[in-house]
């Protein structure tokens, strides 16, 4: 990975813009850009990440894709982090009584691409995966 990696941009749907910025500014650490009444910005270790309010409604049913004997949920966002920051990040988590969707551990051990995740949701159940590589050159590695 050799080439610079810029901010990627996601916008996504909560219907509670006071639990979103309690979660993702206070429980994750995310500083707050710019808002308004109907969203809020957010930089997510460095990734514009907007919180767009749209009142509830139904969900659709949930979806879940095994991967490394685990049910993962789709769809889901995040971000690759150093190992150093997932492991704070995974502390600060559990400190802070987030249940996970999957407990923070180290997937494809001793295998290419070898990788801490974890998964949980945020109050509007939004899954969020966090990860980290112990070598980044694997982050793409078959």
């Amino acid at each position: 990975m050799s080439e610079t990696i810029t901010p990627f941009h996601i916008a996504f749907p909560v219907d509670d813009l006071d639990a979103a910025r309690t979660f993702y500014g206070e429980t994750l650490g995310c500083p707050e850009g710019r808002s308004s009444d109907e969203w809020i910005d957010f930089n997510l270790f460095g990734h514009q990440i907007v919180a767009h309010y749209k009142p509830k409604s139904e969900r659709a049913e949930e979806h879940h894709n095994a991967v490394d004997g685990h049910a993962v949920p789709v769809p889901h966002f995040g971000v690759v982090l150093t190992m150093g920051k997932w492991e704070s990040l995974a502390e600060r988590l559990k400190a802070a009584s987030v249940k996970f969707e999957i407990e923070p551990y180290i997937r494809f051990k001793g295998e290419v691409g070898e990788q801490a995740t974890m998964f949980f949701y945020d109050p509007a159940g939004n899954a969020l995966e966090f990860k980290a590589f112990a070598d980044m050159r694997q982050v793409f590695a078959k």
